[in-house]
């Protein structure tokens, strides 16, 4: 699947992952406004000042409070148009992760490397529009 992934939202829960990922995106100039969300704001530093992201904010996808946070910025400062989730660390979580991951946005992306570069997935599930929803309103369809 092909997607076009300007202003989208990618969870940094793997730094090596998100690294080689948006390089990846970089030298096939895939992508020129990925923002990037997680809990090490060094290595997001790193990746905005080498110009492969164009924004970065800390959040703790486990404490709700932080999630809320960067729903409220994003609202805010970016039109997002998707979540990109890398597809190991999605199925590795658990329910109360699901349900963070899950309410991010309707539209959310699992990422898995291929031989070839990169594979997008849609997930399916219905997403939950919430506090921790971080770029629709209540009126819009989650499906």
């Amino acid at each position: 699947m092909s997607i076009n992934l300007d202003n989208f939202l990618l969870v940094d829960s793997n730094s090596e992952f998100s690294r080689e990922f948006t390089e990846y995106l970089k030298a096939n100039n895939q992508a020129d406004n990925l923002i990037v969300a997680g809990d090490n704001t060094r290595h997001l530093v790193k990746m905005m000042f080498d110009n492969l992201i164009s924004d970065y904010s800390y959040c703790d996808f486990a404490n709700e409070i932080s999630v809320s946070e960067l729903a409220t910025y994003l609202h805010e400062h970016h039109k997002i148009q998707g979540v990109l989730i890398s597809s190991v660390d999605y199925h590795l979580a658990n329910e109360a992760q699901l349900f963070i991951l899950d309410s991010l946005h309707p539209k959310r992306y699992l990422v898995e490397q291929t031989a070839n570069g990169y594979q997008y997935t849609l997930i399916s599930s219905h997403g939950h529009n919430n506090h921790l929803s971080c770029n629709f309103s209540e009126s819009e369809d989650i499906t």
